[in-house]
């Protein structure tokens, strides 16, 4: 018999439900309560009623859940330091974009090797959020499967939306449903059309095709996300970090009627992916809230144990320890110094800077 469906499949495996995950490895006592005061402190933060400005930070993406921890722990003791001037929230990234092919990040292929063993990806990936949260450390992390959401969101006090994604349908009306405050990064040519639109329509109920917690298809309904913002990343026609660009995208946001909180992404097009730089664009940056910037209300920094990064290698015994396998991250020591810089120099002038 002919047919016409799925002549480029291969297999269809079933996997385990959201909800089936979630029982195995649930989010409840100091751990839910950590996640309900993260989600809040951000929210105060973007509605201007608590002056911090809040670091996302942490690896480009995660590959090894032990680095990841050590890492954690090193990243809690910086955020009790400066606790008073920050909100330290740190990068858990499991998926990444790739501009044509690649390693697709944990979740896709934890073992590194083509083996592509989804559901172990999602345990891990569960596994290593609570003990992060369990130290008292909110995470963050890229929204970019429409269905991880599912097994993930619970334990996410933040959510970024890509820049190869901010313009699509899909994501903006997945955001609508998200629990946590999402920043939309500006499009890769730098442009900042498709995040203000992608604000102005997660602010908006949706209805779409998703599954439910069951892993049943079914029809979404959203309430729209008011703590929508956008992150500047650069593009490819340089940065966008200065205090023009600033001004520019202050303006772009008040004439789309949306959000004027700003979060600026230090990384990405705005270092020229050279993490050396990610510490003067911080400067540049703190500078600009000394100054009298309000609208800047965050930023976010690719750091790891070790510096640089590295390519996956054949023999997995050869990689590196703590340093990333995607784009290039600065090391502990460097992001612990730009850090503590940035709190010692803000801590005067945060007092008075919502009044």
């Amino acid at each position: 018999m002919a047919i016409t469906e799925d002549l480029n499949v291969a297999s269809n495996e079933a996997l385990i439900t959201p909800e089936q995950l979630k029982d195995e490895m649930p989010l409840t006592g100091d751990a839910l309560e950590s996640v309900k005061s993260a989600r809040n402190t951000i929210f105060s933060i973007l509605d201007r009623k608590d002056p911090r400005i809040f670091v996302v930070v942490g690896p480009c993406s995660i590959h090894d859940a032990g680095a990841a921890i050590d890492y954690a722990k090193r990243l809690k003791t910086l955020a009790d330091q400066v606790a008073d001037t920050l909100f330290i929230v740190m990068r858990v990234y499991f998926e990444k974009p790739r501009t044509s092919i690649g390693w697709k990040g944990l979740i896709n292929d934890p073992h590194l090797d083509d083996s592509f063993k989804i559901e172990e990806g999602l345990r891990i990936g569960r596994r290593l959020l609570l003990d992060i949260v369990n130290l008292g450390l909110p995470t963050s992390t890229e929204a970019l499967d429409p269905i991880s959401p599912q097994y993930m969101q619970d334990l996410i006090a933040w959510s970024a939306i890509g820049a190869r994604t901010t313009e699509s349908q899909t994501h903006r009306e997945m955001s609508s449903g998200l629990s946590s405050a999402v920043g939309f990064k500006n499009g890769t040519d730098g442009g900042l059309t498709v995040a203000v639109n992608a604000m102005q329509s997660v602010s908006s109920p949706h209805r779409f095709l998703g599954i439910n917690p069951r892993g049943q298809v079914s029809v979404v309904t959203t309430k729209g996300n008011s703590y929508a913002h956008v992150v500047l990343r650069g593009g490819s026609n340089g940065p966008n970090y200065d205090s023009v660009h600033v001004s520019q995208c202050e303006k772009a946001l008040a004439e789309g009627r949306v959000s004027s909180n700003i979060m600026i992404d230090c990384s990405h097009a705005n270092s020229s992916k050279n993490p050396d730089i990610q510490p003067l664009v911080l400067n540049d940056i703190t500078h600009q809230i000394l100054e009298g910037n309000k609208s800047i209300i965050g930023v976010m920094l690719e750091s790891f144990i070790n510096s640089g990064n590295q390519s996956i290698p054949e023999n997995l015994e050869d990689l590196k320890y703590g340093v990333s396998v995607t784009d290039a991250c600065m090391d502990w020591t460097t992001t612990e110094s730009a850090i503590l810089q940035m709190s010692k120099k803000v801590k005067e002038m945060l007092r008075n800077r919502n009044v």
